[in-house]
């Protein structure tokens, strides 16, 4: 049967860069799978131009309503919302976001059938596409800006600046004035593997959590901390990862031991709202506390850095936290502040690479569940309304759409 998916323009606001499907993954999709058409909605934003579709043979059209599936990147605005579609996109509602209530009401009333890719999971419930590991790249990247930039050492060149990632690898050789610093990377999963990637190439020493802890060393080193290295249960049981994710209410923080000795902190891990924060507001005002500057890579606004009271921009990326006052400043202010980046969509400023990726992602993981039968369900756990109605598994959300739109 014949098949088209409709890859729409960005409308959100500021602008996203990226695409889920490439010009070259586009024609790759439609070779693997027969039957199966892509067409780009004509764009001026989008990272890959109309003409590098068109060049590869592919429709660019201004009206896309016609295609059977409909994808994009971030949340569609309400007004652009075309009744009786289905859609892919990041639509940020399944944790009740109220930024998105209105957006999930429109698609119900439009009966709209939306899939969430955040939802697209394997059988093992892990997800089989995301943005992640460029969230971590460029987090990574960001934090050495920011760190370079507070103390005076260089200057790299913003990421969104930068053609692609292989123009933002020749800034990595500036990091080398940096001093015998330590920086610690959290987390485990794809966001922080792209942090370490490029720490890695930038030629900078890993080290163990022991020697990181205990010992000095005379050149910047970093360390990967995993859930189980800053939280221990309440009672003082052993640690065991299965109950931490099933019960953070029950762990308490110990990333105390890491305060004293680290300079960078980076932080990529994913934070449940009932585990611990890493520290708290009160213990920057402590003699001990050493961290100067975060790449808060996961932008948890009151999340698991409790210095992050809000987001920032790929234009504006960093802000100061007076650890005496408790109130932002404009970042740099004083020698005394916490200097914070927080950019929560990082992956846009390096949109063709991040793009590239999560095209490969999809023709691998997705498309032959959305194109085929979805006989393993992949596409029916992620989808979160169709006909009107929420899905049994996102029945949840009724009261959340219930409730009337905030202004």
């Amino acid at each position: 049967m014949p098949f088209t998916i409709g890859l729409i323009r960005e409308g959100k606001t500021p602008p996203d860069k990226r695409v889920p499907l490439t010009p070259k993954k586009c024609v790759e999709a439609q070779a693997t799978f027969p039957g199966l058409r892509v067409v780009a909605q004509s764009s001026p934003i989008r990272s890959y131009a109309d003409q590098e579709y068109r060049d590869l043979g592919l429709e660019v059209r201004d009206d896309v309503s016609a295609c059977d599936v409909l994808m994009g990147v971030k949340e569609v605005p309400v007004d652009q919302l075309i009744p009786n579609k289905t859609y892919l996109f990041f639509s940020h509602t399944v944790k009740k976001q109220p930024a998105n209530r209105k957006l999930l009401q429109a698609v119900l009333k439009k009966n709209i059938t939306l899939i969430d890719y955040e939802l697209l999971t394997n059988e093992k419930g892990e997800r089989i596409v995301a943005f992640g590991r460029y969230a971590g790249i460029v987090g990574a990247y960001n934090g050495l800006l920011t760190y370079g930039r507070k103390h005076g050492l260089y200057d790299l060149k913003p990421a969104h600046q930068c053609v692609d990632m292989d123009d933002m690898q020749e800034e990595f050789f500036k990091v080398k004035k940096l001093p015998p610093i330590k920086m610690a990377v959290t987390g485990s999963g794809r966001v922080a593997q792209g942090a370490l990637e490029v720490l890695t190439r930038m030629g900078i020493r890993r080290v163990s959590v022991y020697d990181y802890l205990y010992h000095d060393f005379a050149e910047p080193v970093y360390t990967q901390l995993c859930s189980s290295d800053y939280n221990r249960r309440r009672d003082g049981r052993v640690w065991d990862t299965p109950d931490f994710h099933r019960n953070p209410q029950e762990y308490e923080s110990a990333f105390g031991l890491f305060v004293p000795v680290t300079d960078l902190l980076i932080a990529c891990a994913y934070w449940h709202p009932a585990a611990p924060r890493l520290f708290e507001e009160a213990d920057t005002r402590m003699p001990g506390f050493r961290i100067n500057t975060i790449a808060d890579v996961t932008c948890d606004v009151d999340g698991s850095i409790p210095t992050t009271k809000r987001s920032s921009t790929i234009a504006d990326p960093a802000f100061d936290y007076n650890p005496t006052t408790g109130e932002l400043e404009p970042a740099y202010s004083r020698p005394g502040n916490l200097t914070i980046m927080a950019v929560d969509n990082l992956p846009c400023e390096l949109p063709r690479n991040a793009s590239r990726d999560f095209g490969r992602q999809l023709i691998d993981n997705v498309f032959p569940h959305l194109v085929g039968n979805d006989a393993e369900g992949v596409i029916a756990r992620a989808t979160i309304a169709r006909g009107g109605q929420l899905t049994e598994r996102y029945a949840y959300l009724a009261d959340y759409v219930a409730e009337r739109a905030t202004t």
